[in-house]
């Protein structure tokens, strides 16, 4: 099948599974085809799946038959999450969803980082053409107070869950930093490569953090908090990048023995933190 055709297929499927019922005019309004191109389409979709979706001549809609079995889809949980938080955050217009009954829905707020359309898209430009850009960046120590011209290397980009970062090979001071995106005030030359990106060893080997439930919790508290974490046989290991760790374990309220906090307000804990702790040495931070 052409590509169009396939997503508007799972496009049926999603309504379908999510919302229970679909029409043609939600083919065609989402996809801007004909009326006889979405008939055509749920024609092509109860021939592919058949007896997945019965015909309700009172609502004037397709329903989902009660033994609805996916054909096209894989359905993931955090796939429709992911839609209605960018809908809800304002990341995504409602109308490039492909959900219809958006349920009322909020997100805890974080203040939106400025970041520059222009600076964003130089750097992008130097990570993929793999050169240097100058960057008049204004660092929050106490050595460099003022901002001033840098020189950098960049070759990916990081998210701590608040902000984003371009990883990149500092010529100043001759290793891999990372680098705030809205603290690059703004964007000079191009020029001869610093070390490249492959030979960023934090970012591109992993550390694997082992977490568990908290050791104060009970029984059936633990049970709970192994559900909720997706942990095997009571641990769970998440693999992360050497350069991303601090992030990481600062996000999940690790950094330090979080055994010794309330087991009522941090669930987890680090089974391993000693190894933990040496991996962030390793990394250039300490606790």
């Amino acid at each position: 099948m052409r590509w169009g055709v396939e997503q508007r297929l799972e496009f049926i499927e999603f309504r379908l599974f999510w919302e229970g019922s679909i029409n043609r005019s939600d083919i065609k309004d989402f996809f801007g085809v004909s009326v006889p191109q979405a008939s055509k389409d749920l024609t092509l979709y109860q021939e592919r799946a058949p007896g997945n979706m019965e015909y309700d001549t009172r609502a004037k809609r397709y329903v989902a038959a009660e033994k609805f079995v996916l054909r096209f889809l894989d359905p993931d949980p955090y796939t429709y999450l992911s839609q209605l938080r960018s809908v809800t955050e304002g990341a995504v217009p409602a109308s490039e969803s492909w959900i219809s009954s958006l349920p009322s829905a909020d997100v805890a707020l974080t203040p939106k980082r400025d970041i520059d359309i222009t600076v964003l898209r130089k750097i992008l430009d130097a990570v993929r053409a793999g050169v240097s850009i100058d960057v008049l960046y204004q660092s929050m120590n106490m050595v460099r107070p003022d901002p001033i011209w840098r020189r950098i290397t960049p070759h990916a980009f990081g998210h701590d869950g608040f902000r984003w970062h371009t990883r990149a090979y500092c010529h100043l001071e001759h290793k891999f930093k990372d680098f705030l995106l809205p603290r690059i005030l703004e964007v000079g030359s191009q020029g001869e490569p610093g070390e490249a990106g492959e030979q960023d060893w934090l970012w591109n080997n992993y550390f694997d953090v082992v977490i568990g439930p908290h050791p104060a919790l009970t029984e059936s508290q633990k049970k709970v908090v192994v559900k909720d974490y997706g942990l095997d046989r009571g641990n769970g290991a998440l693999s992360v990048r050497y350069a991303m760790l601090f992030y990481v374990l600062k996000r999940l309220g690790l950094l330090g023995d979080a055994a010794k906090q309330s087991a009522y307000t941090q669930h987890i804990v680090t089974v391993n933190r000693k190894e933990t702790e040496a991996a962030l040495e390793k990394a250039g931070l300490r606790l």
